[in-house]
């Protein structure tokens, strides 16, 4: 196991993958649980961390309590976009209030950072639990696979499946993706996607690492209503945000 003595991150995995470079690195110093802190960078931009988790929470938190009634009642499902470093899915899953948990990820080594390496002491009670699936495939073309374009979904038996909640953590935000290709998911298409994948009085719930008046405009201009950014405080800079809009039912 590779160390470091001078305090600098020292790195655990480094894969090249059809979206680029991804790699997990691990650095002094101790998060939440007093462990050491693990890290996802991606095509050298720093994605998160395991140092803190509270916006990840929040990012649950929010869309369950922005459920409506009627939803709340019957084990609402829940899809979480970007399995990252596990702190939305082991959340979700600490919640009896959720139904079925569906995560999407598109990069195996994630996945497998959750199986077999470090994060797998954030994740693995999550892993085991009978209401998660996780999803080996692109973020962005699952929510625009509109009901539509389902003949072949259809002729191999699977349904088009859709969400009470859509808890989405893919980017540092919408003006600020990981790769140009994410771009397509804050989009007036992108936008249309959500809303067909969400059952009617269903929430979208996006993390950003900073406030977009523009994204909240795009919510409303797509049929979004009730769009409202809750803020986690941060110690430098400004927040981070979860967007939030509701499906009209």
């Amino acid at each position: 196991m590779p160390d470091a003595t001078d305090g600098r991150p020292v790195t655990l995995d480094r894969r090249d993958g059809p979206y680029g470079e991804v790699v997990l690195r691990r650095r002094p110093g101790t998060d939440a649980g007093g462990a050491d802190i693990y890290e996802i960078i991606a095509n050298g931009t720093f994605l998160m961390d395991t140092s803190d988790g509270r916006s990840e929470r929040l990012l649950i938190d929010a869309a369950q309590t922005a459920l409506a009634p009627d939803r709340r009642d019957g084990l609402p499902s829940v899809l979480i976009g970007g399995l990252g470093v596990g702190f939305s899915l082991a959340h979700a899953a600490a919640d009896d209030r959720w139904g079925r948990i569906v995560v999407v990820e598109r990069e195996q080594a994630v996945i497998d950072w959750h199986h077999e390496g470090p994060l797998a002491r954030i994740s693995g009670a999550a892993l085991g639990d009978p209401r998660t699936v996780i999803l080996h495939t692109d973020l962005v073309e699952y929510i625009r696979t509109t009901p539509e374009v389902t003949e072949v979904a259809e002729a191999t038996g699977h349904d088009f499946d859709r969400y009470d909640a859509l808890c989405l953590d893919i980017d540092n935000g919408p003006g600020w993706t990981v790769t140009d290709e994410n771009a397509g998911l804050y989009t007036p298409g992108g936008l249309a996607g959500c809303l067909a994948r969400l059952n009617p009085g269903g929430v979208l719930a996006v993390w950003s690492a900073q406030p977009s008046p523009a994204f909240e405009d795009a919510l409303r201009n797509a049929g979004f209503r009730a769009v409202t950014t809750e803020e986690i405080t941060v110690a430098r800079g400004v927040p981070d945000v979860v967007h939030l809009g509701i499906r009209p039912a």
